[in-house]
């Protein structure tokens, strides 16, 4: 009898497998970072190449140390609005992926906004914005040479870099994507669930080189590369696929609407589930897709993001200097009982939701004579905190319903001050989950329900457990100022665009 789930996390910075079992409780995991590349300001790529190499790599020390024999299956879930082509005859990608942080396509966006905004907002559920995959695949159509021959040749693919995986994972024998993913390129209807015929035509993307949509915890296919294939006894099947946060909000067993997360990772973005019904935002937040199970209606969500929030940390790390490790952030915090009225707005690739301004830059304010390294470490926790008290506030505003409590994960929910600040702005319980990798437990959730390892969804609630809970101490004045300090300063940086 199977024991473990694999779950395939490919993440902004780095890509990790974890291997959970069936109490959902994380047995081991393999982690490899791989190269940001910036070519440009404002542009963001990674070498998919460099990305397969590194899956492979986790794979392989995962397989070499448990039995083939015990793994069930695969899920994945993946950094969700970066795009690769490659050419299907050689499986080498004709650029460097393009990465959900990247602006290059601003201009192009701007010009599509004055036509098309509704019309897409309306499908898709989403704003015309660089950050959605339509108009990098539009980017990379126009200006890299060879989609030409590739595309006349109908050689050329395209997919998120779930796509890609699934494609290099079974040996070029399925291309094909879940509709969480789908949901996030512009491209996909969020009724139908399928490519739309206008939208395609509006970002000029062929649907030839696009993959087939699937449920989120359908059948992907067996595992065949040559480089993996040797290493088991066994078919293993890919059953479960979901964009990294639709696949957090599963993980956090949020199936009920209503419910909750916020994932604190290299941005930081919620989600809030409104069920089975598609309910638009006037105020700023996107319409997804959460998921779709074989034989249920499909599951939507109210989501915002706030691009930068565990990278304003890694800022202050690598182009600062302020630390050596990212965790030394909270002693550094702790340091000082305030940040002496230091605001720090972090908008180091734009301003998410619910402001949508992706031409926006970072800011510090507040700053005198005594402002230090510490009262600029805690302002950058704060920092994570009240952007997505924005989010929530929108949230709260947009589904008239307050929210009782907040589910956290994500690397930097470890962080104890940084939840407790959650909670004080919000004022409300924060719940950190034991599993904080809440993206590869959901990934696994999604997989195992595909294949029968778990059987409903009420035998993943039982498996769910926090880790530590976090109260909203008395609304203090230092509590409110801070606020009022951040809407200052993001009012004025906004004014400025």
């Amino acid at each position: 009898m199977s024991k473990y789930i694999i779950s395939i996390d490919q993440g902004t910075t780095s890509s990790r497998v974890c291997l959970f079992n069936k109490n959902g409780q994380l047995v081991d995991q393999v982690q490899k970072e791989f190269r940001q590349i910036f070519p440009k300001p404002d542009w963001v790529e990674h070498d998919a190449e460099e990305i397969w190499q590194s899956v492979v790599y986790c794979l392989k020390e995962i397989l070499t140390k448990y039995s083939s024999g015990d793994i069930d299956s695969v899920g994945i879930t993946n950094q969700r609005e970066t795009v690769v082509l490659w050419d299907k005859q050689t499986g080498k990608p004709v650029h460097n992926a393009i990465v959900w942080q990247d602006k290059r396509t601003d201009k192009i966006c701007s010009k599509l906004r004055k036509t098309n905004n509704a019309y897409v907002k309306k499908t898709t559920g989403l704003v015309i914005d660089p950050y959605f995959s339509g108009t990098k695949i539009k980017w990379m159509l126009d200006n890299v040479l060879e989609t030409r021959s590739l595309l006349k040749e109908k050689r050329l693919l395209a997919g998120t870099i779930d796509t890609f995986l699934i494609w290099k994972l079974t040996k070029g024998a399925v291309h094909a994507t879940d509709v969480s993913n789908a949901s996030r390129t512009l491209l996909m209807s969020l009724k139908t669930r399928n490519w739309d015929p206008k939208c395609l035509k509006v970002f000029g993307v062929p649907q030839t080189i696009l993959p087939e949509i699937r449920k989120s915890n359908a059948l992907f296919g067996a595992i065949e590369c040559p480089e993996i294939k040797s290493l088991i006894s066994k078919t293993i099947n890919i059953h479960g696929v979901a964009g990294d946060q639709q696949a957090a909000l599963f993980g956090q067993v949020c199936f009920d609407k209503g419910m909750s997360k916020c994932t604190f990772g290299t941005g930081s973005f919620i989600l809030y589930n409104i069920g089975n019904q598609i309910k638009y935002s006037n105020s700023g937040l996107l319409t997804t897709l959460a998921w779709e199970l074989e034989g249920e209606k499909p599951v939507y969500a109210f989501e915002g993001g706030a691009f930068i929030c565990g990278a304003a940390v890694g800022w202050l790390r690598d182009n600062l200097g302020l630390m050596k490790e990212s965790k030394e952030i909270e002693a550094m915090a702790n340091q000082v009982d305030s940040t002496e009225g230091v605001i720090f707005v972090s908008a180091l690739s734009g301003l998410g939701a619910p402001f949508w301004k992706d031409n926006a830059k970072g800011r510090i304010v507040g700053l005198t004579r005594k402002s230090n390294k510490y009262h600029l470490a805690r302002a950058t926790l704060e920092s994570m905190s009240l952007q997505n008290l924005d989010i929530i506030k929108v949230m709260e505003k947009e589904s008239g319903k307050k929210l009782l409590e907040l589910k956290t994960d994500g690397g930097a929910a470890k962080n104890n001050l940084l939840m407790q600040f959650q909670s004080d702005f919000l004022q409300k319980k924060v719940l950190r989950a034991h599993v904080v990798e809440t993206t590869a437990l959901g990934a696994a959730f999604l997989a195992g329900l595909g294949s029968g390892f778990w059987k409903s969804k009420t035998e993943l609630k039982g498996t769910w457990k926090w880790d530590k809970e976090f109260f909203p101490k008395k609304k203090s004045k230092a509590i409110a100022e801070t606020i009022q300090n951040w809407d200052r300063a993001v009012r004025n940086l906004i004014k400025e665009l």
